[in-house]
């Protein structure tokens, strides 16, 4: 172990932790920094005795790092380094490194702020950016900047950028290490493919064994590529000396060892790996790596509340530790199935999770450490605003924090128990010690892996089967989860019994996904909004109410995963200052009228509904209005008079200006209903009451008496032409109001009859004696001298009988087939 890279700067990182100085240490992959730069800080004077804590991100990182310090050491874990995961601690009374989770780690700083006893923390593998590594070095900035000026901090990265969190540590020295690792050849694919990737690396992986020596590392992005890979190797591999060995998070920790431990003599190996071999482990006789290119993705959409998995494209910096991989004990070689132009775009770097993750843990622990305002500790970046405000929403909802964000009583119960808020008010919720247990147990299911996921049938999405699994195979470990969060919240495991059922602890969780079936096939209205449905035929259709546990996140409708029925009883008793009664006064578009109906809803959810008594008037009429705007004036009693007023007003507008008339155009009137019809409506629910309204009426009353008698002047209902006769003019047919008059009535006329104080002619119909147009004008005197002649020609030879003189300008006009004496 003396000559790995690390060793050359350790002499650098002493000195400068002597000068009370933080570090930045960036080492690459193989470098050794995970394995050598704690040991060597233990004969440092500055420690005096305390502990060197060592955060890992996960739990075999963490297991894996301390065991291999004990080795060099010759000792057992346990000894003078050991470590500290969930459901497993290897730490003694001379334990002086400890190894720890990051989430182990926050629940130790919330239970003691000023770290007593521990000298130095080491930030391991920091460029994976969770969101309790980024919360866990605010805390401890914080803690060094109030109560622990000696507290030496070391920040570790592979691949991220150290001047930012040198900046962020108060100017720590940065130091860097070289690598050591043995060439590494990289194959790019060929091609662009999209057919199934695991089958591709798979395929790849088994060529690996029959091109080169050694086991091969094949990294795919979740546990389902990796049944399917496991599944294809099997049947192509039987008879063959290769252990396929599966490795992420939800292995239990014998399971995880053997995957990195070294082949069996005479055996080879092929390890089916998650991201979670990327870093802080050499798994022993790897000589080549075959990456998929794809790692799972949490998303949390604060919309909907819901976190889903997503599959994304590796960043190039997790690209690159997974080919280090292969270059760790020997030459190697990195299969990628991605081609060289695609690793041209990929990102440089992951997301960092505190951007897309939940942040109601987060939201928690801050509240618990008293921050009010997330500024005011040091972030390398801070937590979205509108994320965070969404996560002290359901904190509020929860009632783990007050109206001020301040923990409350049930939220600092919350804290001890080191699970989501939401399962951990469940827990606390419990009214029994045997309802507690079962809580447990509950958040045990929720928090692993589905034990009944992929067992090669479709499981249903009911909760109560898992609770009825047993303690054996796949829910061995959720009984152990499920005892240590028995131990973190004061209950005793094992007992049997209590009155709630799993539905009515489920919503203690979930108040936003309390749903009511609204579709026999299996679809729910949730209380948060939104709908869920089940899977065709899962078993619980049957059930009116659920409380949903698991869902896929889809914005649309989300598909149900983990669920459990629930009464109306329980709803009522859980959510008692909750429910709210309240009245639905609406337009309804389906039954096209208005509904007054009073509804108990819990939040979004309808629970139960009735006819309303007495309405408010108001609210009646507002409703109506809405079904006016949707369906259109049209529904109203709208006479032929009613629209001449309309037109006659809007060419007076036209002509005189804006400010001189109102706007009685269709839009106007629809943008304003509430002025003009509103006073009208009473409480008409039904287009049908609203059509013995007279809307022409209705207008003119807008109008002032001097309104009306200049509009009856400049725009009259009716012209008198040359025989007397009262015509009326049609103002709704175009721009100009149409006269439409016998030709005969017209002789004498000289000139084109006009309104507006003479600014408008009129456009003149003349009508043969039929009543037929026989021509169109707005020029009367061109057309006696210019038209009438052919017109006379016409009409003479099918009218014989009528009078058609010579010159219309001096003949008489006359409503007869011929004047009076002629």
């Amino acid at each position: 172990m003396t000559d790995l890279p690390i060793h050359s700067v350790l002499p650098a990182i002493r000195e400068a932790l002597a000068r009370g100085r933080s570090v930045v240490l960036r080492a690459p992959p193989g470098a050794g920094k995970t394995t050598a730069v704690p040991p060597a800080l233990l004969d440092a004077p500055w420690r005096d005795g305390g502990t060197i804590l060592m955060l890992e991100p996960r739990r075999l990182a963490a297991r894996s790092a301390a065991r291999r310090m004990a080795a060099v050491l010759g000792e057992e874990a346990g000894a003078t380094i050991g470590y500290r995961v969930r459901l497993e601690s290897r730490v003694g009374p001379a334990t002086r490194i400890e190894v720890v989770t990051e989430g182990i780690f926050l629940r130790r700083i919330q239970g003691d702020p000023g770290l007593d006893g521990v000298a130095a923390v080491i930030f391991d593998e920091f460029h994976e950016r969770s969101v309790d590594a980024d919360l866990a070095l605010a805390l401890t900035l914080e803690t060094r900047g109030a109560l622990r000026p000696d507290l030496r901090l070391v920040v570790m990265s592979a691949t991220l950028d150290g001047a930012p969190l040198a900046r962020l540590l108060g100017d720590a020295e940065t130091i860097e290490a070289e690598g050591r690792m043995f060439p590494v050849e990289i194959r790019h694919a060929d091609r662009a493919r999209d057919d199934a990737v695991e089958i591709r690396a798979a395929d790849t992986a088994r060529r690996a064994l029959a091109e080169g020596p050694g086991d091969v590392l094949v990294f795919l992005p979740g546990m389902a590529e990796i049944r399917r890979a496991e599944r294809h190797l099997a049947e192509r591999l039987e008879g063959d000396a290769v252990d396929i060995e599966p490795l992420h998070g939800d292995l239990a920790s014998g399971d995880q060892d053997r995957a990195i431990a070294p082949s069996r003599p005479g055996r080879r190996k092929i390890v089916l790996a998650t991201a979670i071999a990327e870093t802080s482990l050499t798994i022993e006789g790897v000589r080549t790596v075959v990456d998929a290119g794809l790692r799972r993705a949490p998303r949390f959409d604060p919309r909907t509340g819901m976190t889903r998995l997503v599959t994304v494209p590796v960043s190039a910096a997790g690209a690159e530790q997974r080919r280090g991989r292969a270059g760790r004990l020997a030459p190697g070689i990195c299969h990628r199935l991605w081609t060289e132009a695609e690793q041209r775009g990929l990102p440089a770097f992951d997301l960092p999770e505190i951007r897309s993750a939940d942040l109601a843990p987060l939201a928690l622990e801050l509240a618990l450490w008293g921050v009010a305002d997330p500024a005011s500790l040091s972030w390398l970046d801070p937590p979205p605003a509108a994320a965070l405000d969404q996560a002290r929403g359901l904190l509020q909802r929860l009632g783990a924090v007050d109206a001020a964000g301040r923990p409350t009583a049930i939220g600092r119960r919350m804290g001890r128990i080191g699970v989501h808020p939401r399962l951990a008010r469940m827990i606390v919720g419990a009214e029994t010690p045997a309802d507690g247990w079962t809580a447990c147990r509950i958040a045990a299911l929720l928090s692993e892996r589905d034990p009944l996921a992929g067992r090669g049938r479709t499981a249903d999405a009911d909760l109560r089967t898992r609770l009825a699994g047993g303690e054996r195979g796949a829910f061995s470990r959720i009984h152990a989860v499920a005892r240590d969060l028995a131990r973190a919240a004061g209950i005793r495991a094992g007992l049997e019994g209590g009155h709630e059922s799993p539905g009515a602890l489920l919503a203690l969780a979930y108040p936003d996904r309390v749903g009511r079936r609204v579709d026999p096939r299996g679809l729910y209205r949730l209380s948060g909004g939104g709908s869920a449905a089940l899977a065709e035929g899962d078993p619980l259709v049957i059930e009116e109410w659920l409380a949903v546990a698991s869902l896929d996140g889809d914005r649309q409708q989300a598909r149900i995963f983990l669920a459990a029925p629930l009464t109306r009883g329980e709803i009522d008793a859980l959510f008692a200052d909750r429910i709210e009664t309240a009245a639905r006064i609406a337009w309804d578009p389906r039954s096209r009228s208005v509904q007054a109906r009073r509804e108990r809803r819990l939040d979004r959810l309808v629970l139960d509904e009735g006819p309303l008594p007495d309405p408010d008037p108001a609210a009646i009429a507002a409703a109506m209005l809405t079904g006016v705007r949707e369906l259109g004036l049209g529904i109203l009693g709208w006479t032929s008079e009613a629209r001449e007023f309309q037109a006659r007003v809007a060419l007076l507008r036209r002509i005189e200006g804006a400010d001189a008339w109102p706007d009685l155009s269709d839009a106007a009137l629809l943008q304003s209903l509430e002025d003009w019809l509103g006073p009208h409506v009473g409480r008409a629910t039904q287009p049908a009451q609203l059509a013995r309204l007279d809307p022409g009426r209705i207008l003119l009353d807008r109008l002032d008496w001097d309104a009306r008698r200049r509009l009856d002047a400049a725009a009259p209902t009716h012209l008198t032409v040359p025989t007397g006769s009262r015509i009326a003019l049609a103002y709704g047919q175009g721009e100009q109001p149409v006269l439409a008059v016998r030709l005969q009535e017209m002789f004498g006329e000289r000139s084109t009859p006009t309104i507006c104080n003479g600014r408008v002619p009129v456009l003149i119909h003349l009508l043969s004696p039929a009543g037929r147009p026989v021509q169109v004008t707005q020029d009367l005197a061109g057309f006696w001298d210019r038209g009438y002649r052919d017109v006379r020609s016409d009409l003479r030879g099918r009218y014989p009988r009528h009078y058609w003189p010579d010159d219309p300008r001096q003949a008489e006009p006359t409503r007869r087939v011929r004047p009076r004496g002629t």
